[in-house]
């Protein structure tokens, strides 16, 4: 019989920590959010064409660590809402692109509410919130690396 593993606690687990800080901001994001009237999905949606105009879904997806079939239904949400529109891509029809309206443009400038309370809520200092993303992108990145 193999002995079962040390226990730790969850507050020592980093995947519980990332978990638990991800669903903290969700929560201090979704007023903020409702008041926009957007959800968190469709928020990220918004934030990639705000980088890139114009990508087609599989590229919103890649961007956003998601599959396609995440991103189609807030795209479609996003469309009926005005936030943006889908048109077949004039080289090759198969591709569909996305492009932010100028209500979806303008809800950019509205949107600033939600780093500012991530900051002040955080305690830390725009360097150190800079510092810790860094860390959290290079281990997500280490997460998907392909080798072990």
């Amino acid at each position: 019989m193999s002995k079962a593993p040390p226990l730790l606690p969850l507050d020592r687990q980093l995947c519980f920590s990332i978990y638990s800080t991800a669903i903290a901001i969700n929560r201090v994001y979704k007023p903020m959010l409702d008041e926009l009237g957007v959800t968190y999905t469709q928020y990220l949606v918004l934030s990639t064409l705000w980088e890139q105009d114009g990508l087609t879904i599989s590229a919103i997806a890649e961007r956003l660590w998601l599959e396609p079939s995440t991103i189609t239904p807030a795209v479609k949400r996003l469309e009926v809402a005005g936030y943006l529109e889908r048109h077949r891509n004039k080289n090759d029809e198969r591709l569909v692109q996305v492009f932010l309206t100028a209500k979806g443009k303008d809800l950019h400038a509205k949107t600033g509410c939600l780093t500012e309370t991530l900051l002040r809520r955080s305690g830390f200092s725009v360097g150190e919130m800079v510092d810790l993303n860094e860390k959290v992108q290079k281990l997500r990145s280490g997460m998907h690396s392909t080798s072990s």
